[in-house]
């Protein structure tokens, strides 16, 4: 007796989420091995307290952009506005043939972008820093719980305010209702998905070791996107704003961590520099 196709793709989301509670599990001792070796004790603490003050340093942020803040805004902003010269023709070649609308990389790439999980990477990540003693993955866990956070509350606000309507309502990609309307409907620009896989992706390849893993980490973040055009839910240029704004975000929490490191580093060495001299 056939399944249904809902059943189907229920039956198959069931079998890729529990892939990813294992992949979880083994990335986290992957991780701790390549991060062992770094001295990170009494540097970044990653409890709330530290949380609370590099919110208010990510919120102030933007008044003290440089040239260059400016010019990331501007080159994310002129690609996303060309790239909705193609939303159109890229959605009709791509929804032509719908056979794999509920395939394992299309489902297993939009699942990565849930909002669900960020949680269970949080959660994985978390669980081996207590069951291990171990700080790296701690690190881990620290950072995507609050990169996704943060990225999470921009595309709300931005979605909200754009209200850009999804393709599957078949009302173009020019049609709009800022402010106007809650319904997720109108709620295409940024893709959320792409954001949220974009976050993982970038936190787990800036803490990994060897090359050939950071670039793994980056393979479901690129079919993240396809999967929303795929299945109608978002236009091209949507997922070219989110895969950046996820990136960026991202990319802020890791180098505010390392920058803090690099400043205690130095501060802990000056005593025994003056001791060494004085000794001397």
């Amino acid at each position: 007796m056939f399944l249904s196709r809902r059943g189907y793709s229920c039956t198959i989301r069931h079998k890729i989420l529990l892939s990813l509670l294992v992949l979880i599990v083994c990335e986290s001792s992957l991780f701790a091995q390549d991060l062992a070796l770094q001295d990170t004790v009494d540097r970044n603490k990653y409890n709330l307290s530290q949380f609370g003050h590099e919110t208010v340093d990510f919120l102030i942020k933007p008044s003290i952009w440089d040239g260059n803040d400016w010019l990331r805004l501007g080159v994310i902003s002129g690609a996303t506005l060309l790239s909705m010269e193609v939303d159109q023709p890229v959605r009709d070649a791509v929804v032509k043939d719908r056979r794999y609308f509920y395939s394992v990389p299309i489902e297993g790439a939009r699942m990565y972008g849930e909002l669900y999980s960020p949680v269970v990477f949080f959660v994985g990540f978390a669980a081996h820093s207590l069951l291990a003693n171990d700080k790296s993955t701690r690190k881990i866990a620290y950072e995507i719980g609050q990169a996704s956070l943060y990225t999470g509350a921009i595309t709300l606000l931005t979605k909200t305010a754009i209200g850009r309507s999804r393709p599957y309502m078949n009302e173009g990609n020019s049609r709009y209702r800022p402010f106007s309307s809650l319904l997720d409907k109108y709620h295409a620009l940024p893709g959320g998905h792409t954001a949220t896989a974009f976050v993982i992706s970038t936190i787990l390849s800036r803490n990994a070791g060897p090359t050939w893993l950071k670039v793994l980490a980056y393979l479901p973040a690129v079919i993240t996107p396809i999967s929303r055009v795929y299945q109608d839910q978002h236009w091209m240029s949507d997922n070219v704003f989110g895969g950046a704004l996820g990136y960026f975000v991202a990319t802020w929490v890791v180098d505010h961590h390392e920058k803090q490191d690099n400043q205690n580093s130095s501060a802990s060495s000056t005593p025994l520099i003056s001791i060494s001299i004085v000794i001397n």
